[in-house]
């Protein structure tokens, strides 16, 4: 039976979900077939009895699974044959760790930046949802959070310097090391958001991150 995975929706069919984008190249990684299902963020709510608030949810036979890191346990557990995405609890800890710099040092700047980018590309039906929910969180209006954003371009971008120097000065191909693992496909997740929705490109050519990113997907062949 074929996996499914339900997969946030926008307009022209982009898939701008990093969380999503994580899992799709976590299945790829592991070598596993699967199906995506294309759900709008107001409809999240009504699948699977409403158990879920997010995606990426997914379904494997019997088994319905949601949040990224939830899966990426279930994968491993379910198909210990195939390529492991943890290979130790250690490093299930580190990607955790990983994860919390990502997103309280870089991303928290990323989304002010491209807020009104996301709002304008989600679906019609999901404007009026994501406005008020994502003003609600950033005290203060879409327009007001991208305001003057080109000031804080080269910032934004320097926020992946971290990532930079590790593939550059360190001498190795991916976060992981010689192949690329869970770490990578977070970072590669968030990257490939930013390229999904972003009126304004994050990396730009000449960045290592080109390089990487082309490197990531064609491990996983995504």
């Amino acid at each position: 039976m074929t996996i499914l995975l339900y997969d946030l929706v926008a307009e022209g069919d982009r898939r701008p979900s990093p969380f999503c984008i994580r899992t799709k190249l976590a299945l790829a990684h592991k070598r596993l077939a699967f199906e995506t299902v294309p759900v709008a963020m107001t409809d999240i709510p009504a699948l699977h009895g409403g158990a879920f608030k997010t995606v990426p949810i997914l379904k494997d036979g019997d088994h319905v699974v949601g949040d990224s890191w939830a899966i990426a346990d279930y994968l491993d557990q379910a198909y210990p044959d195939r390529p492991p995405l943890f290979h130790s609890p250690e490093e299930r800890g580190l990607c955790r760790f990983f994860e919390a710099w990502l997103f309280s040092s870089v991303l928290q700047q990323v989304v002010r930046f491209y807020v009104k980018d996301i709002h304008d590309l989600v679906l019609e039906k999901d404007r009026g949802h994501f406005r008020a929910t994502r003003e609600a969180r950033l005290g203060c209006t879409l327009e007001e959070a991208a305001a003057g954003r080109e000031a804080r371009l080269d910032a934004m971008r320097a926020g992946f310097d971290p990532v930079r120097l590790t593939l550059t000065h360190q001498g190795q191909p991916f976060l992981s090391g010689p192949d690329p693992g869970y770490a990578d496909f977070m970072l590669v997740g968030v990257l490939s958001w930013i390229e999904a929705i972003g009126t304004v490109p994050l990396v730009v050519d000449g960045d290592p991150l080109v390089a990487y990113l082309e490197r990531v997907r064609a491990s996983s062949k995504c």
